[in-house]
């Protein structure tokens, strides 16, 4: 038997500290939700047509292999994401939502 091994780069880039679909805007992340929820590859590109199947394939061998280090890139950004929530939410309370809009839409109306 005859073995070929081909080097595949990962079609990832990272912007800002954040992975993305190489190309693309879709999160490296979403791909990864996405397969964990049960999605197969082809239904991933289906949900993001901007991604092309053989790169899904790709990132997804990548996520088995390398799961410790996406486990920690994914609680990172879970992090990063509950700092922004908890400073949005400090700044711009969700319970004066209501009454910010209302006041806006009777200053519109005059």
């Amino acid at each position: 038997m005859t073995m070929l091994a081909e080097m595949v780069a990962v079609p990832i880039e990272k912007r800002q500290g954040v992975w993305f679909v190489e190309g693309t805007r879709v999160p490296f992340d979403t791909v990864v939700v996405a397969y964990e929820g049960g999605a197969a590859a082809e239904e991933i590109v289906y949900r993001y047509p901007t991604l092309r199947l053989s790169d899904v394939y790709t990132l997804i061998a990548y996520y088995l292999n390398n799961q410790e280090t996406v486990t920690r890139y994914l609680q990172g950004r879970e992090q990063k994401r509950a700092q922004i929530r908890e400073i949005s939410e400090r700044d711009f309370p969700p319970h004066k939502l209501r009454e910010r809009l209302l006041m806006r839409q009777n200053l519109s109306q005059t």
